[in-house]
């Protein structure tokens, strides 16, 4: 099967033969996958003009109503996409995490339509007084960037990484460009066919380049927005694009990074938190096989707690089966493909140099499927026991089930060892003492886009140490990338400009759809009473007849609200304040 790439309204194959990709439990041939003969500046432009202008006029309530739609529809054609997902090695929770997870991120962001305006653009903030009169104020708002959101997406969530991001533009007003990763770009695509044939998002509002996107960001511009889901070492090659940097074109990179945990000093064998951390871990290194930006790569336990953490980690990992993920039996698949299994074996060899082995299985079984065809490995778990000296395992990353107990002694130790890893995406403490987790999520915050502080009083309804969540942030310093996505709110605002009004409170009352004190009433109008909400404009005002409020009003207030403070009904508790007689209730005088 050769791959479309749904680009300036239509499906279009490719002029060439493309890139065989391969069914990572069988390795067989799925598809194959091209761009040649696309026209990236034509692609952009059609998003830009065509998407752009009828995301524009929307406003959030009816972008977010459509969101709402999109994910109940894509619900009913899930049986589809996990069938598909089988090729990608997935199991049946790895795939649910990609597929129901990433239909969940639809249905975060359309909530978030009750925090914006009925509006196609947001005012934030407060007004500013500019002037000592009155007569100049300065407020801002936010308005969709006229550009497209390029996302350039990694092979392990062809569906999740997607959703995460186009939700969040879409919301904003901003057309989407996606680039998946070719090796599972063909999951991405079927999802793509579902949500055009239902014709739920404009046209030119979402476009897919299934092939290679080489030449691409040639054609970006300032209105555009970038998002980057990969290895580091890729992402700094994107972002450094000559194009990025002459058009300050906005980029946010989320990287793979070395995640850590941390079992706290408390949390000793016999206690629920050991179990659960040992529980933890063991998902961590198996879910996906190991293939997530967020796993748990540094394992930092007490010293005098590494034997029992070693010992129950490997009994752990021993039961793992390993196979055919149609097989109900089996609790991890595969590897994307054969390469990846060289790369992450020559990086276990790497970090073998100083670690050494403490649960390995080189001749490990495969139920239901030929392990000489599919991209099969079995989880690791190395120990090293210098850390703060050592930076192997701080630097190299083995992108699978692999992971390295580090020992520690004292939390500001387990702070510095989470430290090294130079920023991370995530990170998480298990622990009964939330003393000892405010300690470590302090010293620790600055390092880390997130942190879990995991004990067995949350541990029910927690959704784990790996899972980024729709309404926060998603992203981390230094080797993380230094970006965000996500976020609720926040994630929206990547995708709008800020700007700056100034001018009279009653031409800024109009710019921005918010009264503005200072501005001019509209008087002349019928009572509010007799009209309807939709007929209400901004900047409408009753004057009301004067009222003397009298000592008996106080007092039958203080009776109906039961408030009887004593600046309300105690004149002669009054002496030394700032009050010469009782005073009103605010709530009353409203």
């Amino acid at each position: 099967m050769k791959l479309g790439n749904y680009v300036l309204g239509s499906w279009h194959e490719g002029t060439d033969e493309g890139k065989p990709l391969f069914h990572a439990i069988t390795g067989e041939k799925v598809a194959t996958a091209t761009s040649a003969g696309l026209n990236f500046g034509d692609i952009l432009h059609y998003g830009r003009t065509k998407g752009g202008q009828a995301l524009r006029k929307m406003t959030f309530q009816e972008r977010g109503l459509m969101l709402k739609a999109l994910a109940l529809h894509l619900m009913t054609k899930k049986k589809s996409y996990y069938e598909l997902s089988w090729a990608t090695g997935a199991t049946k929770v790895d795939s649910w995490i990609d597929i129901e997870g990433g239909i969940g991120n639809l249905f975060a962001n359309a909530s978030l339509r009750k925090q914006f305006p009925d509006l196609p653009y947001y005012v934030d903030g407060e007004a500013a007084p500019l002037s000592k009169g009155g007569s100049f104020i300065g407020h801002h708002i936010m308005v969709p960037k006229q550009g497209v959101a390029v996302h350039i997406n990694a092979f392990n969530f062809p569906v999740w990484g997607m959703l995460e991001k186009v939700a969040v533009n879409l919301m904003a007003g901003v057309p989407a460009v996606v680039k998946p990763a070719e090796q599972t770009c063909y999951l991405t695509a079927l999802m793509v066919e579902e949500i055009i044939k239902s014709g739920i998002v404009p046209e030119g509002a979402l476009q897919l380049i299934s092939g290679q996107g080489q030449g691409l960001l040639d054609h970006v511009d300032m209105q555009d927005v970038v998002t980057f889901t990969g290895s580091a070492f890729t992402g700094k090659k994107l972002k450094n694009h000559p194009n990025i940097t002459e058009h300050s074109v906005p980029f946010t990179m989320e990287a793979d990074s070395l995640n850590s945990t941390v079992l706290g000093e408390d949390a000793v064998p016999g206690t629920p938190e050991f179990d659960l951390f040992i529980k933890e871990v063991r998902k961590e290194i198996t879910v996906k096989c190991g293939q997530k930006c967020t796993a748990i790569r540094r394992i930092i336990v007490p010293e005098k707690l590494v034997e029992d953490v070693s010992k129950a980690l490997s009994k752990a990992l021993a039961k793992t089966t390993i196979g055919d993920p149609d097989n109900e039996t089996v609790r991890m698949g595969a590897l994307i493909n054969k390469k990846q299994v060289e790369v992450v074996e020559a990086n276990i060899e790497a970090l073998k140099k100083s670690s050494q082995v403490v649960y390995e299985n080189k001749d490990f079984d495969v139920v239901g499927a030929d392990k000489t065809k599919g991209s099969f490995i079995a989880p690791t778990l190395l120990l090293n026991e210098s850390p703060l000296e050592s930076d192997d395992v701080h630097t190299i990353e083995a992108f699978g089930p692999v992971s390295t107990i580090l020992p520690y002694n004292g939390i500001d130790e387990a702070i510095a060892i989470s430290k090294k890893g130079l920023g991370s995406l995530c990170s998480s403490i298990v622990t009964a003492d939330d003393q000892l987790a405010k300690k470590y999520v302090i010293g620790a915050a600055a390092y880390h886009g997130r942190i879990l502080a995991l004990n067995m009083d949350s541990a029910k309804e927690s959704t784990g140490h790996g899972s980024p969540m729709p309404l926060l942030t998603h992203g981390g310093p230094g080797r993380a990338g230094g970006g965000e996505e996500m976020g609720g709110k926040r994630g929206v605002f990547h995708y709008m400009q800020r700007c700056a009004v100034q001018g009279h409170p009653t031409t800024v009352t109009e710019v921005s759809n918010v009264y503005q004190y200072g501005g001019k009433y509209k008087e002349d109008i019928a009572h509010p009473f007799s009209k309807h909400w939709e007929e209400l404009e901004i900047g409408e005002t009753l004057i009301t007849a004067k009222r003397t409020i009298i000592e008996a009003d106080i007092v039958n207030f203080a009776n109906v609200s039961w408030d009887h403070f004593y600046a309300h009904t105690d004149a002669t508790s009054l002496d030394g304040t700032i009050f010469e007689q009782r005073v009103a209730h605010g709530y009353f005088i409203l």
